[in-house]
């Protein structure tokens, strides 16, 4: 574990994140956290807390942050369609094997139009993706 703290913090909230800057150097050596930003993480804007105005330093620190941030939103949001993938898997395995007709007569309905919902706009986003490739 590392005994240096960061120099900002990001307390992450549903769409981005409150920006604190940490300060140890204080007469107390407690570790103080001034909110200093928030970052929305959807539309990129970034608001200075109050009447501050943000750092060159601050700046780059929270755009930084946003960018590394997006990535792992981006990361993670594949994983989950890739979960997606084995969780329909299992449901087919489980059709197949395990489910009396009750259990059916209850997910049928909804399971079809959903699958018919992503399938309708997987293959019209696969047919524009390869009419611009033409």
């Amino acid at each position: 574990m590392s005994t240096e703290l960061p120099e900002y913090y990001f307390r992450v909230r549903e769409n981005g994140a409150f920006v604190f800057k940490v300060d140890t150097q204080n007469r107390h050596r407690r570790i103080e956290m001034d909110q200093i930003a928030v970052v929305n993480t959807r539309t990129g804007e970034i608001k200075p807390n109050g009447e501050r105005t943000l750092s060159n330093q601050d700046m780059a620190a929270i755009s930084d942050w946003l960018d590394e941030r997006q990535e792992l939103l981006d990361a993670r949001q594949i994983d989950d369609i890739l979960r997606t993938v084995d969780s329909l898997n299992h449901t087919a395995n489980w059709v197949q094997k395990d489910a009396e007709d009750h259990q059916l007569d209850m997910v049928t309905d909804s399971l079809l139009m959903a699958m018919h919902d992503l399938r309708t706009l997987l293959v019209r986003k696969k047919a524009e993706r390869m009419m611009r490739e033409e």
